[in-house]
């Protein structure tokens, strides 16, 4: 059984503090449709899945036959996500005020899973599967990276300083970026940020791909993907998994996006 990897997201930035900024919320579109974030087709068919090489618990690399989705083009924001709270009467994020992690354009973070859910349950989406956030990151052919086989560089992702686990501003951003920044680490479908900037909570419960999970962790860890802008390289790929309890909602680098699956996977 592959180790537990729950140290690398970040406890609250008390230090940073709240302040409430007077935002304008948009309008929210039809169901399955977010405004300013659409959804992009992932076609079906063979993709490569898990490693050989890395964490034990993201072997082995096999391929696997997978159905056709559709998975939003970026991380869901903060304006996105109080257009939910705005129509639902769901709580905030944790970090919604805060001056840097809760602009407008930025990935929401400060959500537990069951927030994550709800958000994409209210638009008749959900959130990602394992599965299904390996195929938009590493396309069918098992890539490293969304974009390919080269490490991030500073152009690529927003990511945090050579020792884990740091923020720095090398690629422009301390924090988090834009949820529509780093153009050129898109994926060969053009979704963006597939690695880097927020880590990414999937539906998946933590698990071995192989035999059955030590009854201590069974359904106890949800997973995310994806590294975020304080990960170091060790972090950084499409498939590394990251397992943390799904209602702790302090993270300041721990958002999500959306998919419509077909059929579910």
């Amino acid at each position: 059984m592959g180790r537990v990897a729950i140290a690398s997201i970040s406890k609250p930035l008390a230090a940073l503090g709240l302040l409430l900024l007077g935002l304008t919320i948009p309008v929210a579109g039809a169901e399955g449709e977010i405004v300013g974030n659409p959804l992009v087709e992932i076609a079906g068919g063979p993709f490569v899945f898990g490693g050989d090489s890395g964490p034990e618990d993201q072997r082995p690399r096999q391929t696997i036959e997978g159905a056709p989705f559709a998975i939003n083009r970026t991380e869901i924001t903060n304006a996105q996500y109080r257009v939910f709270v705005a129509a639902t009467g769901h709580r905030s994020s944790f970090y919604g005020g805060h001056p840097f992690l809760g602009l407008d354009d930025r990935p929401v973070v400060g959500v537990s899973w069951d927030d994550a859910d709800a958000f994409c349950r209210h638009y008749g989406l959900t959130l990602p599967s394992e599965r299904e956030y390996e195929r938009a990151a590493r396309g069918p052919g098992g890539s490293a990276y969304p974009w390919g086989a080269p490490p991030p560089g500073d152009m690529r992702a927003n990511v945090g300083a050579d020792p884990c686990c740091e923020g720095d501003d090398r690629d422009g951003y301390a924090m988090t970026a834009p949820a529509d920044s780093f153009a050129q680490g898109a994926s060969a479908e053009g979704v963006l940020n597939l690695v880097g900037n927020v880590w990414e909570w999937t539906r998946d419960f933590y698990a071995p791909y192989t035999g059955e999970p030590d009854p201590a962790i069974a359904q106890k860890y949800r997973v995310l993907r994806g590294g975020s802008w304080n990960s170091d390289s060790a972090h950084l790929s499409t498939t590394y998994r990251l397992a943390y309890e799904s209602a702790f909602r302090f993270s300041a680098n721990g958002g999500f996006r959306c998919v419509r699956s077909s059929p579910p996977q």
